[in-house]
């Protein structure tokens, strides 16, 4: 029995790391995704511009620590209002946490006042997947090229209390900067941290 359980979880392991995660530098993996608006979405779709795709979970409290005080908002104005494209990505699937419709996704983002681009609902957890997304948030930043610059946590404090926030080093805002001068990103991979994202 033993054996058995040994193999079922190797088989489990192995298969959970089939899917390789997108590297920095290297083309980011195409996805497309249908909004809260009922719009679909194509990354080809935003080439030529400089992308942000940030895994969300509303109930999440290392998700609530950026929104309640309006950090994430304020990014996501001050990048959108520079022609970035910044889209949020729900990949909870149906009964777990964070998951909704897309009627509760556009009362979220009216709640918190989101300035994203576009809320993608990833139920299925394709998206996800494709991008090994591990927490939320999760951050990713693809330059206009289409390849991935910038990977990991969206900023240096890794607690879920807000009081760090002021003085964290914020990953996402630096290689957002980094690119729109033209500069390589300085810090282009960190470990994400965050709730698991619920798949």
């Amino acid at each position: 029995m033993k054996k058995l359980l040994l193999t079922s979880a190797l088989v489990l392991w192995t298969g959970a790391s089939a899917i390789a995660a997108p590297i920095v530098g290297e083309m980011a993996p195409v996805w497309t995704g249908t909004d809260t608006k009922g719009v679909e979405h194509t990354l080809s779709d935003f080439k030529g511009k400089t992308v942000v795709m940030e895994w969300t979970n509303h109930e999440c409290p290392y998700v609530k620590k950026h929104y309640d005080g309006g950090n994430m908002q304020a990014l996501q104005k001050e990048s959108t209002d520079e022609g970035v494209v910044w889209v949020s990505i729900v990949s909870s699937a149906e009964g777990k946490q964070g998951h909704t419709n897309a009627k509760e996704g556009e009362a979220v983002m009216k709640q918190v006042g989101s300035h994203a681009t576009a809320r993608i609902l990833d139920a299925s957890g394709d998206i996800g997947k494709l991008y090994d997304a591990k927490t939320t948030p999760h951050m990713f930043v693809i330059n206009p090229e289409g390849a991935l610059a910038y990977a990991g946590a969206i900023d240096s404090d890794s607690s879920f209390k807000p009081d760090g926030i002021a003085t964290a080093t914020n990953y996402v805002s630096a290689a957002l900067k980094s690119l729109a001068a033209g500069e390589a990103v300085e810090v282009a991979s960190t470990q994400p941290y965050g709730c698991s994202v619920k798949y």
